[in-house]
């Protein structure tokens, strides 16, 4: 270690590995800075840091200059003073003297410098330079002639986000900051770019002239969209949230969140929002009641529908974003009575592994530890848009040498480098996973110990190609990797057999699994027994409402009465399905912050309960962890905290040992029933003997009638919050739906780029427009679903399509 002196403050720090500013900042000593951040690159072009090295001729920067043993540096002498208020000077001149209306005011980094290092006087009168705003988009407001050319937010997009979108043209006070041939910016993270700026060049569109820093009182929250369960600050003013903002946690989120964490609090605002408890009249109409009546409706329909049809007529479709504490006591309530028919699986099809294996599904290590992996491979997986600031460290362990391979069922823009990035039609992801367990299993170096016993007859006919032979020679030299099943592999048909095989490839290149679950608390669900077969801690259910190993279809059953929680349309996926059961069934009971058109045709009563922000909970992230947090701000009129409700309702059932005073007091009991079950990855079951879930695995040489649909889900499409969020939803990433196509299948089919589309499926028929995209494998269309809309379709059903308009006339 070197030894540093600073201001007379001996320090030790790493020779060469460390600069200045870094070791100064350890050692608490604060030097002014604009363009260095601990996160990003050194620019060294703002030279606010100058300081005073001993036998340097002048004032060096202290965020690119690394320290030496023996060094002494002095941040507070005369000469470095003088450096450092000279180049405050320099970027005073050509600033707009605007601070009263800038939205930064109060927490500008530029105005804490010059506090301390302007002057109170300009030296400057010729003409200042004015700077022509950008439009980024919805998001991020720009006040450009406010920009001290400091550069974070062009080296965030380039280093972190991996999106260049933004970048700087001319030089001196004529250089100017602004994206590509005037494009929007449409990273999943672009956001941070806010946070990054030090003065009021780029602030929040959302937020704009909404209120001022002093004025905000924060509140911890956690992410309630994705299972990373990002730290957040919520800033509220008058009970009302304002903004929504990062809170380092460097073992989870770093400094980053994705723009859904950032901005979807405005659905919280959206006149969407239930606000008392309804209930259809004989008319068909909806009156306004109060919760007595409105619980006790609750309380007589269920108990008419279980004396007439039995507990087993009860169905309840939970939200995956549903706090423990919800799940847990709407298990407790619903078993209390005998109803077991309970899912937050809504967009899963394929359950017929669901007694094998995965009782934790995790991300089977630490979140940092994700940088450490020597090779991860992504089936299934846009990384960007399910978990966006996961993919952040994916990207930073890319371009450290990690080998990432991708199989997907449509092509994506990856942020990092992909060593293999195998774009195959839907039907052959599990004949590709086949290839490589079987190109494995035939490797001389393989050892034959880790070859499950049947795998060998299983892949008896699999032929490996040579690209197939490259992955699994790459695979068996990694140390440390990971396998990881995105929503693309969770939501297809052969999910039981696609999580199967890459259990076998990682049993055989000793690779751990990773299941990017979605929703923010889907392990919490997991774990407390929101699921038909399994109680709370994974325990067996004596009398499950269907068997584990039932696939969806046979789910599908008609029931009599439904319990909706916190969940609409867009979220099944088999809306289209439901929506036809509703209609059927006596009772439909929904649980909700928002109302909906869909369900406004089907539900008998409406129970607002409270949104995310508005309640305390408890969410479990992908790691494993649990995160408790408070309500930051009360539900609007008479919605109350979903944990509260239920908690009444259980009394109102006579359920035993329902007196919970507290939400503490809940997860202390849903802790005592969950008990000390850990993750169970690395004890899969990869061998089951149901013939058909084992069924041969065959390549598609020809494609059979119609065209296979891929459904991925937009990033701003994936709850009901995110989708009441009226500048999220401006983004191109929330725009209207329309079918992809392959340009060699759309020239097959004679369509053209715009030709209005209609799609066919085996429930129903829809309208979009059609987009020419070559990222599309052949004979596939590409439908995103989180839309009513695209309900129509199941995800790889097969579909036929033909034209509706040539162009925008009739045909």
């Amino acid at each position: 270690m070197a030894k540093v002196e600073i201001n007379g403050k001996v320090i030790e720090a790493p020779p060469g590995q460390a600069t200045i500013i870094e070791v100064a900042d350890q050692a608490g000593i604060t030097i002014p800075r604009f363009c260095y951040h601990k996160k990003l690159s050194i620019a060294a072009n703002c030279r606010m840091c100058l300081v005073e090295v001993e036998r340097a001729p002048k004032p060096v920067p202290a965020c690119a200059t690394p320290v030496s043993d023996g060094m002494k540096v002095w941040t507070r002498s005369p000469k470095a003073l003088a450096a450092q208020k000279s180049v405050m000077e320099f970027l005073l001149i050509n600033h707009p003297l605007d601070c009263p209306i800038c939205d930064q005011g109060g927490e500008c980094e530029l105005q804490d410098v010059a506090m301390g290092y302007g002057g109170d006087i300009s030296r400057f009168h010729e003409g200042k330079r004015v700077v022509a705003d950008k439009d980024l988009g919805p998001l991020i407001a720009t006040d450009m002639t406010r920009c001290i050319h400091c550069t974070r937010c062009v080296r965030f997009g380039t280093e972190v986000a991996g999106l260049p979108e933004m970048g700087a043209t001319g030089r001196g006070e004529n250089m100017r900051i602004g994206t590509y041939i005037e494009q929007n910016v449409t990273s999943e993270v672009s956001g941070n770019m806010i946070d990054v700026c030090p003065v009021g060049a780029l602030t929040s569109k959302p937020y704009r002239f909404t209120a001022r820093g002093w004025e905000l009182r924060q509140t911890f929250a956690v992410s309630p969209h994705d299972s990373l369960g990002s730290h957040l600050s919520v800033h509220t003013r008058g009970g009302q949230v304002m903004r929504v903002v990062p809170r380092d946690a460097e073992p989870i989120n770093e400094t980053w969140i994705s723009d859904r964490d950032r901005f979807s609090y405005e659905g919280l605002h959206s006149p969407a929002r239930l606000t008392q408890p309804m209930l259809r009249t004989s008319a068909g109409g909806w009156e306004a009641v109060s919760w007595d009546v409105a619980l006790e409706a609750v309380v007589n329909r269920l108990q008419n529908v279980m004396h007439q049809f039995g507990p087993g007529s009860v169905t309840s479709l939970v939200s995956p974003n549903a706090t423990t504490e919800e799940c847990y006591l709407l298990q407790r309530l619903l078993r209390g009575l005998g109803c077991h028919d309970i899912e937050h699986r809504t967009r899963q099809q394929d359950f017929r592994h669901s007694d094998k294996v995965i009782q934790y599904p995790s991300l089977g290590i630490p979140i940092a530890e994700l940088e450490q992996q020597q090779g991860v491979m992504l089936i299934g997986c846009q990384i960007h848009s399910e978990q966006p600031v996961l993919g952040l460290r994916l990207r930073k362990a890319a371009l450290a040498g990690t080998e990432v391979t991708a199989i997907s069922p449509v092509g994506y823009d990856w942020h990092f480098p992909v060593l293999h990035d195998e774009v195959v039609l839907s039907g052959d992801m599990l004949s590709r996973l086949a290839g490589i367990a079987k190109a494995m299993m035939v490797n001389e170096a393989q050892d034959k110990t880790k070859i499950p016993v049947g795998a060998a007859a299983w892949l008896a006919e699999v032929h490996p190609t040579l690209n197939e032979h490259a992955i699994a020679k790459a695979w068996l030299a990694h140390e440390r990797s990971l396998i990881v099943l995105g929503a693309l592999a969770i939501h297809h048909p052969e999910y039981s057999q696609l999580s199967m095989v890459a259990n076998l490839i990682s049993q055989m290149a000793g690779a751990k699994i990773a299941v990017l679950s979605p929703g923010a608390n889907a392990l919490g669900a997991w774990l407390t027994g929101c699921l038909p077969h399994l109680l709370p801690g994974g325990k067996a259910c004596a009398s499950p409402a269907y068997p584990s190993n039932a696939a969806a279809e046979d789910k599908l059953i008609q029931q009599q009465a439904y319990v909706i929680w916190g969940l609409s349309p867009e979220d099944c996926i088999y809306a289209g399905h439901r929506l036809g059961q509703f209609v059927e069934a006596r009772s439909v009971i929904v649980a909700s912050a928002f109302r909906h058109p869909e369900l406004d045709k089907v539900a008998e009563i409406y129970l607002p309960i409270a949104a995310p922000y508005e309640t305390a909970g408890t969410f479990v992230n992908m790691a494993g962890t649990w995160q408790s947090v408070g309500a930051v701000t009360a539900p609007p009129g008479e919605a109350k905290p979903g944990w509260k409700v239920l908690r009444v309702l259980s009394n109102l059932f006579d359920i035993k040992d329902s007196d919970f005073e507290t939400v503490e007091a809940v997860l202390s009991d849903c802790q005592k029933a969950v008990g000390e079950l850990k993750p169970l990855l690395d004890s899969w079951d990869w061998w089951c003997p149901d013939t058909a879930l084992v069924a041969k695995p065959q390549r598609h040489e020809k494609a059979e009638a119609g065209l296979v649909c891929v459904m991925p889900l937009p990033v701003y499409r994936t709850d009901a919050l995110v989708r009441h969020a009226a500048a999220l939803q401006k983004t191109q990433a929330s725009a209207p739906p329309t079918i992809g196509m392959h340009s060699h299948t759309a020239t097959a089919l004679q369509l053209a780029e715009r030709d209005s589309v209609s799609v066919q499926s085996a429930l129903n028929e829809a309208v979009f427009p059609l987009r020419v995209d070559d990222h599309v494998p052949q004979d596939c269309i590409v439908l995103p679903s989180g839309f009513v809309e695209t309900a129509v379709v199941l995800p790889y059903e097969r579909v036929t399509v033909s034209l509706v308009k040539r162009g925008g006339e009739s045909v």
